[in-house]
């Protein structure tokens, strides 16, 4: 963390930047409290499409309760759940890689990458969900709190029968990391204004954040498993829907320069006299 702090000062100046085909960063001015709720407004009241995408925003956080609590705590020893946070966030590493360079191949264009990438996702979800409602079957919280109360121990890491659990956990994080790339990614495919990405990253760690509080809410009064497995898998799939017209209709292959203007204090005109001597 202190390397990266001093790593920050050898970054370029915002508006010393020009991209490879030639377009620039817009700049803003530096907001006051005031001006961010107004932009928060302003961003609703233009681009209400917006609201589209606060279900995967809600999504975002959601599943961790299930995933840490109601499967690995309930289900592993200690030392097997050290070992599967291990593998859980190294699986990030890879899932990340994965979807970023999915996202940026020039192999189709930018409009396309956010239809396919969509797609991607509902399938991945599907899938990694689907083997973990297998999973969940096999188990409650009352089956768990009887074991405890007869001291069975839980699963460890030698136990028949982890591989495929492990195999699942390691998907629960690839799967993480592809949801978490493809939102910032998309987010960012809607407009090159910073202030404007700012609002839209301002509304989906809110969000993401109360989702996280409802379902960690909710598994503290000790909701039955499945029922917070449902909760999450509807909540992904039923959010992937609603999101799909914003990605089909509001991604764009380019970003018009008036519409990142907005939000500024620069015009059109010091936007085009700056690529004119660029």
């Amino acid at each position: 963390m202190l390397l990266g702090a001093f790593l920050a000062w050898g970054l370029l100046n915002v508006q010393k930047i020009v991209r490879k085909d030639g377009s620039r960063v817009i700049a803003v001015q530096h907001p006051s409290w005031k001006t961010e709720f107004l932009g928060l407004w302003e961003v609703l009241r233009s681009e209400p499409w917006i609201v589209g995408l606060f279900p995967m925003f809600l999504a975002a956080n959601w599943f961790y309760s299930y995933q840490f609590n109601d499967v690995n705590f309930a289900l592993f020893n200690v030392r097997t759940r050290s070992l599967n946070g291990l593998l859980y966030w190294l699986s990030q590493i890879f899932g990340a890689l994965f979807m970023g360079f999915a996202l940026d191949t020039k192999l189709f264009s930018r409009k396309m990458r956010a239809r396919l990438g969509l797609i991607v996702v509902f399938v991945f979800t599907c899938a990694v969900w689907g083997g973990g409602l297998a999973l969940q079957l096999t188990y409650t919280r009352a089956s768990v709190a009887f074991n405890e109360t007869k001291g069975i121990p839980k699963m460890d890491w030698t136990s028949s029968g982890y591989g495929s659990r492990c195999v699942l956990y390691i998907c629960y994080g690839l799967f993480d990391a592809v949801w978490q790339t493809y939102l910032y990614w998309l987010m960012g495919a809607l407009s090159n204004n910073s202030r404007k990405l700012a609002i839209y990253a301002g509304f989906y760690k809110s969000i993401q954040s109360a989702g996280s509080a409802i379902i960690y809410r909710l598994d503290a009064l000790e909701k039955p498993y499945i029922a917070l497995f449902g909760s999450t898998w509807g909540l992904l799939l039923g959010s992937l829907l609603i999101a799909a017209p914003v990605v089909f209709l509001q991604v764009k292959d380019h970003t018009e320069v008036a519409k990142d203007l907005e939000f500024t204090d620069e015009t059109t005109a010091a936007t085009e006299k700056f690529e004119q001597s660029t």
